[in-house]
């Protein structure tokens, strides 16, 4: 059973997504109840392959408010996220290409644990995104014309 968390609908706004995987992240105890309470922000985090590590950056999972300060956990901390090696290594290889970068798409809960789904992003231009905004208009106008049409 999936359920999602937090998507980043900033991700395939700005890039070219060519191949997603999916990554289990090493939490603490507050951090988890945080994200069952629906505090995660992941609009501006990324992920990086750090000494043959894989590792979330700037994913921001607000403080759980019932727990005392000393138990807390830092809100935009590095978290650890878990592949396979050969998985690690075959993205590190993509990444060393120009332009490429890995993007966490989504947050979800599988099985009952958390699950990161990143993507192999590729920067889009501003004419890239102008293009992508008219051809989801001409989209919506031909589903009213067949719309109007079947009526």
């Amino acid at each position: 059973m999936m359920s999602d968390i937090a998507t980043n609908k900033k991700a395939r706004r700005d890039y070219h997504i060519s191949d997603t995987h999916e990554c289990g992240i090493v939490l603490k105890g507050t951090e988890v109840k945080s994200i069952r309470a629906g505090k995660v922000n992941m609009s501006e985090s990324f992920a990086r392959v750090d000494k043959g590590e894989l590792w979330l950056y700037n994913c921001d999972i607000r403080p759980y408010d019932h727990t005392a300060g000393f138990f807390q956990h830092e809100s935009t901390c590095p978290r650890k996220l878990l592949m396979h090696r050969r998985e690690i290594d075959r993205l590190f290889g993509q990444v060393e290409q120009k332009g490429v970068t890995l993007v966490p798409l989504k947050m979800y809960w599988k099985n009952g644990r958390v699950k990161v789904q990143i993507g192999m992003g590729k920067g889009k231009t501003h004419r890239d995104q102008r293009e992508d905004i008219k051809k989801r208009d001409q989209d919506r106008e031909i589903s009213r014309e067949i719309a109007k049409f079947n009526r």
